[in-house]
């Protein structure tokens, strides 16, 4: 296979090896089949999904770093793929629970061997890895939510994500009304350009009806440890923090932590707000439906290298339906700031950023001029956090 436009191993006997210990042993993700809607049993080992698929059945796979029951980011996956799997003459391969490793590259090898030609790799730290497979199977294409694909691009490889900080600044207007103490807390996991992004957003979004609101950042280094994040809810929370959000794969721990304390909560990645009954503003989630159906036909169609899902594609609302949305309202939302958060939607459909100038880092060092304002691709690349965020990266 050739390299396409620059737009942006073999499988070792070791590689097999782990993947032999890692069926042995239970520790891989669970592999089951789903054909038509119907929804495979999940568990702690890896087992068959039914065998490789029939010369008409077009077998897609879906890997997840977390349970599907998450509250949060895989859920909010799984839910997408059930979208996929109630097409005509498609089977769902699901496999949950894979870590961000080489066992990634075997599970998906695995998916590969029982016939899928179509591999959605969702978690951050699994791009490194289906690059690694497309690579030595350029009849199999794989599509990777979030990262960005690198050089030299790849027929059969490509990225795919919404506009993540659009919503999240929207929900930081709701955060930043509710507060009382003016302190606001963001659990996130790494400090990559997604979470670093919706951080800033959410502090810009809350200072734009709260001025002199802060957001103290805690990493927990991790996409989902329950121990860490109530650590991490505990800390803001004796800080004196009233409204707390997060950017971690599964959300209920903190949500429950918020909400016990009487605080408020903005939620990420799926509705939780029945986890909240009191506490829940609003919040910011996926619904990938569409999104997963239209690369799913694409593929199937033998269209994906002439696509726009052939590289980086992203989506927002200056560009079209954002698959991230917002959450609905918590009962203590005003009508005032609903209209708030809605003319600050209406920006963004006009072609606006949570981004646009004045923007200053932490430092006060000016990052975005006035009147001036990045692109969806400039912002894929932030490393500063804006000011009025307490915290290190690192």
């Amino acid at each position: 296979m050739s390299p396409r436009r620059p737009r942006h191993l073999l499988f070792t006997a070791l590689l097999a090896l782990v993947a032999l210990l890692a069926a042995a042993c239970g520790s891989s993700g669970d592999d089951t089949a789903t054909t038509g809607g119907s929804e495979g049993s999940g568990g702690a080992t890896e087992s068959s999904g039914g065998g490789a698929a029939s010369g008409d059945t077009f077998t897609v796979g879906f890997i997840y770093v977390g349970p599907k029951d998450d509250f949060g980011y895989n859920q909010a996956a799984y839910q997408g793929s059930q979208a996929v799997a109630a097409l005509d003459g498609v089977e769902v391969i699901q496999s949950e629970n894979v870590p961000e490793t080489a066992e990634a590259e075997a599970v998906m090898q695995s998916m590969i061997d029982k016939g899928a030609k179509l591999i959605f790799a969702t978690s951050f730290g699994h791009l490194e890895f289906a690059r690694n497979l497309a690579e030595e199977n350029p009849d199999v294409v794989f599509v990777h939510q979030g990262g960005l694909e690198g050089e030299p691009g790849l027929d059969n490889l490509g990225t795919y994500f919404g506009t993540v900080y659009e919503p999240v600044y929207t929900a930081g207007i709701a955060a930043g009304a509710a507060t009382k103490t003016g302190k606001l807390g963001y659990v996130y996991a790494f400090p990559i350009p997604q979470t670093l992004a919706n951080i800033n957003a959410f502090t810009l979004g809350a200072q734009s009806v709260n001025p002199a609101a802060e957001t103290i950042a805690i990493s927990t280094g991790s996409w989902c440890d329950p121990g860490l994040q109530a650590e991490a809810a505990k800390s803001l929370l004796d800080q004196g923090v009233d409204v707390i959000t997060q950017h971690q794969d599964c959300t209920k721990t903190i949500i429950e932590a918020t909400e016990a304390a009487g605080a408020f909560t903005v939620g990420y990645h799926a509705d939780a707000a029945e986890l909240a009954p009191k506490g829940w503003l609003t919040g910011s989630e996926w619904s990938w439906d569409q999104l997963y159906v239209d690369i799913t036909t694409t593929v199937k169609d033998g269209k994906f290298a002439e696509s726009d899902y052939n590289g980086d594609y992203r989506i927002g609302l200056q560009t079209g339906d954002n698959p991230f949305v917002q959450s609905e309202f918590g009962p203590s939302v005003t009508d005032d700031t609903k209209g708030k958060i809605d003319a600050a939607r209406e920006a963004f459909i006009d072609g606006g950023s949570p981004f646009k100038g004045p923007v200053a880092d932490q430092d006060g060092k000016e990052m975005y001029a006035a009147d001036k304002q990045p692109t969806y691709a400039e912002v894929e690349t932030m490393d500063f956090f804006v000011k009025g965020v307490i915290g290190t990266i690192g």
